[in-house]
């Protein structure tokens, strides 16, 4: 049975102490505590004892048993001592002295459970002044607007539901202002809890927005690397192939100006400058072989006069080819 209870009670290791600020909250969770383990009746119960009721017509007497007596004992012990070990150590010592549960309930109830008018004005001035911000969790921010709702509501102060809703659309951090003006045109008004609803959607939307544009971000980045890298790659590939086409013309053969065909022999179509006839070129006229034969194979320049007397002038031109363009 006792397994039972720890798994269904509250955790009251995180339970603030009572410091008298803090009372009403304090006194709500302690209260669900003890009504949980179903002891809370000796708060707000005198003791048990023996009733004699006498009437002119019967003498009714009720006796109660040793055993109620003792678990109203037992009980009040649970209580009061939940009760004093959830204290700081000032009210501690305050109220050590009293045995009974109710008492110091109905003490602390006295104490600080008053109607303070100070109080009041601070918390409304909590909830006015209360601003939502773009640097945090909007939802988180939702949640602290609504205990600053409860604490007005707890103080015995009346706030409808539309009159929530309209003032935390004023709270809207400056991001939200176009959603906010969206909400304003609305015929229906809605209820804070509703306004929420639709809060909670949006921030979902948002955030699944800012995803897929981080994700865009991301495959621009990669797609912008892999250009780079494919320009560079490129790049090393042409400068290679550059160097091998320089490599190679060095190692061409310079080129036939004239295109003439390797062993073949174009016939002359002037008279040959040696003997006048027309026919073969000087480089063949057999004078010339002759001449160059006794002249020790040096055959001198002629310049020969044709029958029409003009003067034939032979030039040799030699192209050479070479790998710079510029020499």
């Amino acid at each position: 049975m006792a397994t039972t209870l720890n798994k269904t009670l509250p955790d009251l290791s995180k339970l603030e102490p009572l410091d008298g600020n803090n009372y009403k909250r304090w006194s709500q969770k302690l209260l669900i505590f003890v009504e949980q383990l179903e002891v809370n009746y000796v708060l707000f119960n005198d003791p048990p004892a023996d009733i004699v009721a006498n009437s002119s017509n019967a003498a009714n007497t009720i006796t109660v048993d040793d055993a109620t007596k003792k678990k109203f004992e037992k009980d009040n012990k649970t209580v009061r001592g939940h009760l004093l070990n959830y204290m700081t150590n000032p009210l501690f010592d305050l109220f050590i002295n009293y045995k009974s549960a109710e008492v110091i309930w109905d003490g602390l109830e006295k104490k600080y459970d008053v109607d303070d008018a100070g109080k009041k004005k601070n918390v409304v001035g909590k909830w006015i002044k209360f601003q939502m911000a773009d640097d945090k969790p909007i939802m988180e921010q939702v949640h602290e607007y609504e205990n600053l709702i409860a604490d007005v509501l707890n103080e015995g102060m009346e706030m409808c539901e539309i009159l929530q809703a309209n003032v935390l659309l004023e709270k809207f951090p400056p991001s939200w202002s176009d959603y906010r003006n969206q909400l304003k045109h609305k015929k229906k008004n809605l209820t804070l809890q509703e306004l929420i609803s639709h809060m909670r959607t949006k921030e979902a939307n948002r955030l699944k927005d800012e995803e897929s544009e981080r994700l865009k971000d991301k495959m621009k980045s990669l797609s912008l690397n892999s250009s780079k890298a494919n320009l560079v790659e490129f790049s090393i590939t042409f400068v290679k192939d550059r160097f091998k086409i320089k490599q190679n013309k060095g190692h061409v053969k310079k080129q036939d100006y004239f295109n003439k065909p390797e062993g073949h022999i174009q016939k002359s179509k002037g008279p040959c400058y040696v003997c006048g006839k027309i026919g073969h070129g000087a480089f063949q006229c057999n004078q010339r072989q002759g001449q160059s034969s006794k002249n020790g194979g040096k055959a001198p320049v002629q310049a020969n006069l044709t029958e029409g007397g003009d003067v034939i002038a032979v030039v040799v031109v030699e192209a050479n080819m070479v790998a710079n363009k510029t020499d």
